[in-house]
């Protein structure tokens, strides 16, 4: 049986997963949205939801948590900064996980993760809609 057995191990040793998961999470605050394989997308949500968590709430102490876990001083101001801010009336379900096929390659299944609460860009509505009145 596998009681208390949770995570996916992802073909690695626990320092390149821990690793892995800092890299994903600084990625993905600092850019608002990866493209990855999908089980990885799913080991990095619950990780990058506990950090906005904690950073909903700013002290020294989930500070110093947070840069426990993540030790990087531009991800942490700007996950206190700005993702925290934007999500503080959501209560959980910070990001989302969007299936976005395969890989050329080996055809591992890929997906886009993104934060749910992200700034839309005008630049990229602005090139949809000419796009779309171009093809018309």
């Amino acid at each position: 049986m596998k009681h208390r057995i949770k995570g996916r191990r992802l073909s690695r040793n626990t320092a390149h997963r821990k690793s892995l998961m800092r890299n994903l999470a600084i990625a993905l605050i600092n850019n608002d949205s990866i493209k990855t394989t999908l089980p990885k997308a799913k080991e990095l949500r619950p990780f990058v939801e506990k950090l906005v968590t904690l950073a909903k709430k700013d002290n020294v102490y989930n500070r110093r948590l947070i840069s426990s876990l993540v030790p990087n001083e531009s991800f942490v101001s700007k996950i206190f900064s700005v993702t925290a801010k934007r999500s503080l009336s959501r209560n959980g379900g910070y990001t989302r996980i969007v299936k976005y096929g395969f890989r050329a390659g080996d055809k591992a299944p890929m997906a886009v993760i993104e934060m749910v609460d992200k700034p839309i860009e005008k630049n990229t509505l602005q090139n949809k809609i000419e796009n779309i009145s171009n093809h018309q």
